[in-house]
């Protein structure tokens, strides 16, 4: 599974979410993701890809900046 196939299921296991809307420009905010649900969503990242993240990431404000910071620490780890 990719990274954006991750918050699709997340957001819809979690608050019923519609996976079409979980689009990169979607807003976290504007699909129901607090600071607690945003924790949440980062231990689900980590337990699926094996990562461990660092407490000094940028907060994503946006389901695409999301992906690319997922994205990101996936290729990271495997180089």
């Amino acid at each position: 599974m990719d990274s954006i196939g991750l918050i699709r299921d997340f957001l819809k296991d979690r608050l019923g979410v519609e996976p079409d809307r979980v689009v990169p420009e979607a807003a976290l905010a504007d699909l129901g993701v607090d600071s607690l649900m945003m924790l949440e969503l980062m231990f689900e990242f980590e337990d699926r890809f094996g990562i461990k993240l660092s407490s000094d990431l940028p907060t994503p404000k946006t389901v695409g900046e999301l992906v690319t910071l997922m994205t990101g620490l996936i290729a990271q780890q495997k180089n």
